[in-house]
């Protein structure tokens, strides 16, 4: 599904009617540390099955 600018406009101005233009920092705040833990949990994720593949090997 490819997104060009006029859809994205759209988004952005319903995205901006729903939650008002004080919350959206505050909305911004969030989805950034979602983002990060979900990042964190692949790293830990990754790092766990590399680490029961050695166990499993040795």
């Amino acid at each position: 599904m490819n997104l060009g600018g006029p859809e994205i406009l759209l988004i952005a101005v319903v995205v901006l009617l729903l939650f008002g233009g004080t919350q959206l920092p505050k909305l911004a705040r969030s989805l950034g540390e979602a983002q990060k833990e979900f990042k964190k949990g692949l790293r830990e994720g990754t790092s766990d099955s590399t680490d029961e593949g050695r166990d499993q090997t040795a």
